[in-house]
């Protein structure tokens, strides 16, 4: 029996792939970021680690600028991790 394919996806603040059921998606809506719980919303995405240290990471190498291609506003990120 074939085995089902597992997509992967790389964390933009450690670099580690991981199965994308693990990491959650950002996208950006224009100046701003938000988390795409449903995986549904339009737009380029990025994925990040479940973890505040690697959105430390991302912060700090400005991965969320890079990866958007411009400034970015990471305010109401930033509040929902501070929620977890």
């Amino acid at each position: 029996m074939k085995s089902k394919h597992i997509p992967y996806r790389r964390c933009i603040g450690c670099m580690e792939s991981r199965p994308q059921s693990e990491l959650m998606r950002i996208v950006s809506l224009g100046k701003e970021i938000a988390i795409d719980v449903d995986g549904t919303l339009p737009g380029r995405g990025a994925y990040l680690c479940k973890t505040k240290e690697c959105l430390e990471k991302a912060i700090k190498k400005r991965s969320f600028q890079r990866v958007f291609k411009g400034e970015i506003s990471i305010d109401a990120l930033l509040t929902n991790a501070k929620e977890d």
